[in-house]
């Protein structure tokens, strides 16, 4: 091993704002598979492994959308303290609803009491642009990139600690390939850019123009991964596959490039599909994920300036 390890935190969230299912074992199953000792045969060291926790009284309070809330605010004071003091970030979410608490931590993670402009990179099978009037399925887990950029639930995008809103501007979207028909009006009429899973395959240079067009607009960059952005192969558990997509190692190296890049300092991967895994697929998938970004910024020392 090298003598320059990288610092890394890993972050766990596992409620996912569902009444009837309110948390999920997956951020722990994922990390309980080897990630520390993964992360360890890449020269990085592990300074910390936060689960994000009700206190007591919060037990008690009412509502699975408000205990999300509560949950993903000290998710995000944990993740502004690791980004301020200098460490690499990786977030173990329950599904995507746990985007909220990732971005208000970045946000908060400036010098003294200075908020952060937050460039967003998702990277999903959908693009979660729903809201309440225009889902079709009425799942909260289709909805936080619409919530993360203020077009609805305003109230638990604060109680996440995300204050204000992303704007649209401010986010692209790679591998997104199954769009509800007025979610796409949405999308149409908003800022977000894109870039398709051939290019992601390909790794084809828009990757490089849409971290620099980010980096151009914001202060720091969260990377998302919503693990049905894979081929369906390599997540056979996974309950909303999308045929088309690219494969764990195609997506690393897409990481790599994106992870060269300096304003990059955190990466979240939501729904492991825990229990449905038998063979271990989507673990190793999951792995070659963090790999890649891992890897691209143990590069950066060696990169071009963006």
């Amino acid at each position: 091993m090298n003598e320059a390890l990288t610092d890394i935190a890993i972050v766990k969230l596992p409620y996912t704002g569902s009444l009837g299912r309110e948390t999920s074992k997956g951020p722990e199953e994922l990390e309980k598979l080897g990630l520390v000792q993964f992360l360890g045969e890449h020269d990085c060291r592990v300074v910390e492994n936060y689960t994000s926790q009700l206190t007591p009284s919060e037990e008690k309070e009412y509502g699975a959308w408000h205990h999300l809330g509560l949950a993903s605010r000290h998710l995000g004071d944990t993740v502004a303290s690791l980004i301020h003091r200098g460490v690499f970030v990786v977030g173990l979410l329950a599904n995507c609803t746990g985007l909220m608490g990732m971005l208000g931590g970045l946000q908060r993670s400036g010098p003294a009491q200075d908020q952060l402009q937050v460039g967003l990179v998702w990277i999903d099978a959908h693009s979660d642009f729903n809201t309440p009037e225009t889902t079709l399925s009425g799942m909260l887990g289709g909805m936080p990139v619409a919530i993360s950029t203020g077009l609805c639930l305003h109230r638990l995008r604060a109680k996440c600690g995300l204050d204000p809103a992303l704007p649209m501007a401010c986010v692209t979207m790679m591998g997104v390939r199954n769009i509800d028909p007025l979610e796409k009006e949405l999308l149409d009429q908003s800022e977000i850019h894109f870039v398709s899973s051939d290019e992601v395959r390909r790794l084809d240079q828009k990757i490089t123009g849409e971290i620099e067009r980010l980096a151009a607009v914001s202060d720091i960059i969260y990377v998302h991964i919503d693990m049905d952005v894979l081929d369906p192969e390599e997540v056979p558990g996974h309950g909303l596959t999308v045929k088309n997509g690219p494969t764990s190692q195609e997506l690393a190296r897409a990481l790599h490039r994106i992870f060269l890049h300096s304003k990059t300092a955190a990466l979240g991967i939501a729904s492991y599909p825990v229990g449905r895994d038998p063979d271990g697929r989507s673990k190793i998938a999951a792995y070659n994920l963090v790999a890649g970004a891992v890897k691209g910024m143990a590069s950066r020392g060696d990169a071009r300036p963006f």
